[in-house]
């Protein structure tokens, strides 16, 4: 049984449909890929399950089960405690995740306190412990304020803070966008880790295929709003079916093959010639 169901979401704006029937699951373990460019409903889509969607748009047709949820029928109330607790978030920029004059371990330990009856000293207990499992120094980050940290720190704090909780379902939404290339590959791998460690579902939301390629286990590629093909990430990549998604890929140069730049730097290093490209 999938931890999460979506079937024929269509959120719009007045009248005009934005995403469009869109179905989906995932089930528990999974890291599940919602890959499209810029402006495909990607993170709509996500923000759609927890009632999260920016004024003006409203769920206009299908569904979304989450567990024993019925997501789009929950109150207020409901939302609250499932939001932080059984499904969690990591947003694109980390230091929106964090308000700026509070100090770190303060805030998480507000979010913990608010889903749990946890005396302090375990809530503290407990955040530190979320910090040594992304290798971050513990009690250095629990007083620093966000300022104080890089932003590979500030983003390894806000993947602690999210799984600080042990969520079943995990939202990343285009969480390495803002890093170097090197900072983001070791996010990534910290967050594998604990997707494994503690088996919760990933919702992984990029335009990264290389990415996908790498973590994803299913794939789902949306263009216009919609969804265009859905399956295993291994044969999409092998036998992409839509037009879109052979575009998509086609786009992407594959990394086996060193830029030219790069192929001429190394073959003067070897002969000792110059020259100008």
């Amino acid at each position: 049984m999938p931890i999460l169901s979506i079937e024929g979401l269509t959120i719009s704006r007045r009248q005009h449909a934005i995403v469009k029937n869109v179905s989906f699951s995932i089930h528990k373990g999974e890291w599940f890929a919602l890959l499209g460019e810029s402006g495909s409903g990607k993170s709509l889509t996500a923000s759609a399950i927890t009632g999260l969607l920016p004024g003006g748009l409203t769920v206009s047709a299908g569904h979304v089960r989450f567990g024993e949820h019925s997501m789009l029928e929950a109150n207020r109330r409901e939302l609250r405690h499932i939001r932080g607790k059984e499904i969690a978030f990591i947003f694109q920029n980390c230091h929106a995740a964090f308000t700026p004059f509070i100090r770190i371990g303060r805030q998480i330990d507000e979010m913990v306190k608010a889903h749990t009856d946890w005396p302090e000293k375990k809530r503290k207990a407990e955040i530190l412990r979320s910090f040594q499992e992304v290798c971050l120094p513990e009690n250095r980050v629990y007083e620093s304020y966000p300022f104080q940290l890089s932003g590979g720190q500030l983003q390894r704090a806000a993947i602690a803070q999210a799984m600080v909780l042990k969520p079943q379902l995990l939202i990343a939404d285009e969480p390495t966008t803002a890093l170097d290339s090197i900072t983001a590959a070791d996010v990534l791998q910290q967050l594998a880790m604990l997707r494994d460690k503690t088996n919760c579902a990933v919702l992984f939301i990029t335009h990264d295929l290389r990415l996908v390629e790498r973590y994803a286990d299913q794939t789902a590629v949306m263009q216009n709003g919609a969804i265009v093909e859905n399956g295993r990430t291994a044969t999409i990549i092998k036998r992409p079916q839509h037009e879109y998604t052979k575009r998509l890929f086609a786009a992407v140069p594959p990394l086996k093959n060193p830029p030219l730049r790069l192929m001429a730097k190394k073959q003067t290093a070897l002969t000792g010639t110059g020259g100008a490209l």
